[in-house]
């Protein structure tokens, strides 16, 4: 069992380091297991995931983030992704004229050494074995990475991503961003087909909808740059009944 350790994390902006985003947060997900971060809009979520992965928008200012007791603060991105470390963006980007399957297999080419070539043979039987379980279409990967995809398509395109990358920590910002319910349904079965004792998931949602579909070991609510409330599924629930007014609320009373 491997774990990702958040330890004390706080996070700002890269341009504005004094203006804190993420608040001395503290969080231990392992392989196995899926933590659901909810909260409102603002409250940091997105920059969570995003520092995690090393996106150069933001900058930790303090605290640190382990791999096995192994800090990844250091490492450029592509060093995380291939320490384990894989982001599913709310919003995917466009990469026109590069097909899916080439780019996976450029993705699966540069986590080798030097002077080492992915093999062709294997790597397509392994593609469409992947594709297969997860109930997509061959043709798919023939399409440039998601151009004029639906939400649901380019959320496809990353759990196949996943699938052939096989992270051992997979952060996965407001996977159910823009699906009509069918889109959520397909999404959600390929995260499940995925989930596993290899695999650790924080996955970031505003809506308890998600998590009738995949459905979380915790649930951790959000808010000012911290997480100020954890428990299981219940959490998710009661949090949708009483919104988050509720989690404010308790949260002034708690800071008082």
């Amino acid at each position: 069992m491997k774990s990702l350790e958040i330890r004390d994390l706080t996070v700002a902006l890269t341009e504005s380091p004094d203006q804190p985003i993420v608040k001395g947060l503290s969080l231990t997900i392992k392989t196995g297991e899926v933590h659901a971060i909810m909260g409102p809009n603002g409250t940091g979520k997105s920059t969570l995931s995003k520092a995690i992965a090393g996106h150069p928008d933001y900058k930790v200012t303090s605290g640190d983030v382990l791999i096995d007791g192994v800090s990844v603060l250091e490492m450029e991105p592509d060093e995380r992704a291939r320490a384990g470390i894989f982001l599913a963006f709310q919003y995917p980007a466009e990469i026109p004229g590069v097909s899916i399957a080439n780019f996976l297999r450029a993705a699966e080419q540069a986590r080798l050494a030097d002077g080492e070539n992915v093999d062709a043979a294997a790597y397509y039987k392994r593609l469409y074995s992947k594709m297969d379980s997860l109930k997509i279409d061959r043709k798919f990967t023939s399409r440039s990475v998601n151009e004029g995809f639906s939400g649901g398509e380019k959320k496809r395109c990353e759990i196949l991503q996943m699938a052939m990358l096989e992270p051992t920590f997979a952060l996965m910002d407001e996977t159910d961003s823009g699906l009509d319910i069918d889109a959520l349904k397909i999404v959600a079965e390929g995260v499940n087909n995925l989930r596993g004792d290899n695999l650790g998931v924080m996955m970031i949602t505003h809506y308890q909808r998600l998590l009738d579909y995949i459905v979380p070991d915790f649930v951790h609510v959000m808010y000012d740059g911290r997480i100020v409330k954890s428990g299981d599924k219940s959490l998710a629930i009661e949090l949708e009944a009483k919104g988050y007014d509720w989690i404010k609320e308790e949260f002034a009373t708690a800071s008082a």
